[in-house]
């Protein structure tokens, strides 16, 4: 008991401290506990097989995937237009949706669904995503109040009294408890948050080297030099290759890429493919053919073999943009010829960059001058700084030839910011079915098995680059920071612990009156929550409240509720809740901030709490 003990007070020394890594804190706690032979080495590594950790993986894939797709951004455009220029009203906005969303989705996956919408939300609004994440965590364990399937807790309540042989909680009996948690943690957030969140950063781009896709677009010029001309079917070079074509040659222009939509098999969700154009590219009806050159070259050449040219502020795939760009599977990037480069005094066309790399030079920067027309004859020079075109993969094959220039960025971290805004409603549908499973008991799929499918769908349906995208939206320090603190519960309850604290806590306040036994219930449910999880603290606490209500002998439903209350309205620590810990790396949050923000919320709820709940429920 008393090596349990130690273990959680050193770790929840350190947690505060913050030096130490959460999730490091986490593991050395585990291993002196199988060291100590306090747990097995099973019990202790049962917290990552646990459902709720398989959870949150899959739900990091599904948030994930909401952001790379652009869905976020979507929707947050949507919730702006109503917030305005307000933070107050979009602060609002974000508690009450979130709010609404908790109370018949798991807490975890309504932080999953919301995170990148509200990222998203304070990217566009120009405040700092951690004046409304952490906010977004408590209002989804707030929301969860409202209803039975809320939150895991309710459950165990109704089922406790039930099992006493009292009349089962309804789906609605939360409603009152509920909006009295989110009305006073919505009154209460305002001021904390902006005193205590709004000053972080949450944005990287001032650190990020390099500079970003649109910049090199607008710096290079490439809206005013590039031009669309679409194959319909009058154009005469249909069904030949981009060789017979000699646009080169015969016009002075370049090819740059080939824009494929295809909707013959989904004719909702359109699926879009870009080709580089290579010598035996063959052109087809409906192709979009990115050109770069003067405007009186293309104007010919569309007269000669009746292409359409479309209007360049305008793409095919029905939305508007300032740069005609889109970098979906080909990006852009810049390189600087070194001095020992084997290319130098080569023309482009010699330097092999399309045969080598499969790669086009779309521009080149001399000496703070541009040159965008007839590169294929132009000399390249040492300090020369092209501008490249290619697929993402073959951009970064130009890294390892550091002895002939070096790539300039991150090209693959740019390519991770690309949203792939085409498979957006592949996103929606998914995320939709998700929560529906989640949602309906009558569908006979457990919430773990439908965010796994979620997940899984998500990468099946190409809302990711590729596989490694996918892996790199978990946040693998929350993952075994709750992993790891799971066990702990199991260590206390095993030892006695849990039994002894509030054993003696009930029986020494029970003398003094119902309430007063009732708000020692509540606060012995907070504290203690505030270590282990709060399904775990439900489980041990609801039988204690019940068993004193009725030696007291008044009715326990007031007593219940104070557990599932302060098991769900724990807010001063990150690894209470999931939804806690999943704000955490996105926010940037230390243990700290939970303290000053949570442990304030966490105490005026009880308070408001230990007075209400005897309304709502007379002893």
């Amino acid at each position: 008991m008393y090596l349990t003990i130690a273990v959680l007070l050193l770790s929840v020394v350190f947690f505060v401290n913050g030096r130490i890594r959460s999730d490091i804190v986490a593991l050395c706690a585990i291993t002196v506990l199988i060291v100590g032979q306090v747990l097995t080495p099973e019990e202790a590594l049962s917290g990552f097989s646990n459902s709720i950790v398989i959870m949150m993986i899959g739900l990091f894939v599904v948030g994930g995937a909401i952001f790379q797709t652009g869905l976020a951004k979507i929707i947050s455009r949507k919730i702006l237009k109503l917030a305005g220029t307000s933070e107050t009203r979009l602060f609002l906005l974000v508690m009450l949706a979130t709010s609404f969303i908790g109370a018949f989705v798991s807490n975890s996956g309504t932080v999953a669904l919301m995170l990148p919408i509200v990222v998203s939300l304070a990217m566009s609004a120009g405040m700092s995503a951690s004046r409304l994440l952490m906010p977004l965590a408590f209002a989804s364990s707030m929301g969860g109040m409202m209803t039975l399937i809320g939150t895991p807790p309710n459950l165990i309540i109704s089922d406790t009294l039930q099992t006493a042989g009292y009349e089962p909680l309804s789906f609605f009996s939360f409603i009152p408890t509920g909006i009295i948690c989110v009305t006073v943690g919505t009154l209460v957030l305002m001021p904390l948050s902006k005193i205590f969140l709004s000053k972080k950063n949450t944005n990287d781009s001032g650190s990020r080297k390099g500079k970003s896709l649109n910049q090199l677009a607008v710096e290079y010029g490439l809206s005013e030099n590039l031009f669309r001309v679409k194959a319909t079917a009058d154009t005469k070079i249909l069904n030949h290759t981009v060789k017979e074509l000699d646009i080169r040659r015969k016009y002075g222009l370049n090819i740059l890429e080939i824009r494929r939509s295809d909707t013959r098999q989904h004719r909702f969700l359109k699926t879009i493919s870009q080709h580089l154009a290579n010598a035996d590219t063959v052109i087809s009806k409906g192709d979009v053919i990115y050109l770069s050159g003067e405007i009186t070259n293309v104007q010919t050449l569309v007269s000669d073999y009746n292409f359409e040219l479309i209007d360049e502020h305008e793409t095919e795939v029905a939305h508007k943009s300032n740069n005609p760009l889109d970098f979906y599977d080909i990006g852009i990037a810049e390189i600087v010829i070194m001095p020992s480069s084997d290319i130098i005094n080569k023309s482009v066309k010699e330097a092999g960059f399309r045969d080598k790399f499969d790669i086009n030079v779309l521009g080149i920067r001399r000496k703070g001058e541009y040159l965008l027309h007839d590169l294929g004859e132009v000399s390249v020079m040492s300090g020369d700084v092209l501008l490249v075109q290619g697929t993402w993969k073959n951009i970064d094959r130009l890294t390892r030839e550091e002895s002939n220039w070096v790539v300039l960025g991150q090209p693959l971290d740019e390519a991770a910011k690309v949203t792939r805004d085409y498979k957006a409603p592949y996103a929606a549908v998914i995320m939709l079915l998700m929560v529906v499973m989640m949602v309906f008991d009558f569908i006979p799929i457990a919430p773990v098995t439908a965010v796994i499918i979620a997940a899984l769908l998500m990468v099946l349906t190409g809302c990711f680059r590729n596989v490694e995208a996918a892996y790199k939206t978990i946040n693998w320090e929350s993952i075994v920071l709750i992993g790891g603190m799971m066990p702990m519960s199991l260590a206390l309850e095993k030892t006695g612990t849990s039994a002894l604290i509030s054993t003696t806590l009930v029986n020494g306040l029970g003398q003094f009156g119902p309430m007063a036994l009732m708000a020692g219930i509540y606060f012995t449910t907070s504290l203690m929550t505030m270590f282990i999880s709060n399904t775990a603290t439900a489980v041990l606490l609801a039988p204690i409240a019940l068993h004193s209500a009725q030696q007291i002998g008044v009715d326990p439903t007031a007593f219940l509720f104070a557990v599932t209350i302060a098991a769900s309205m724990c807010f001063a620590s990150p690894f209470s809740t999931p939804p806690n810990a999943l704000v955490m790396p996105a926010g940037k949050y230390v243990f700290m901030d939970y303290v000053k923000v949570g442990l304030p919320l966490q105490i005026i709820m009880g308070l408001v709490m230990i007075f209400v709940l005897p309304l709502i429920f007379p002893f």
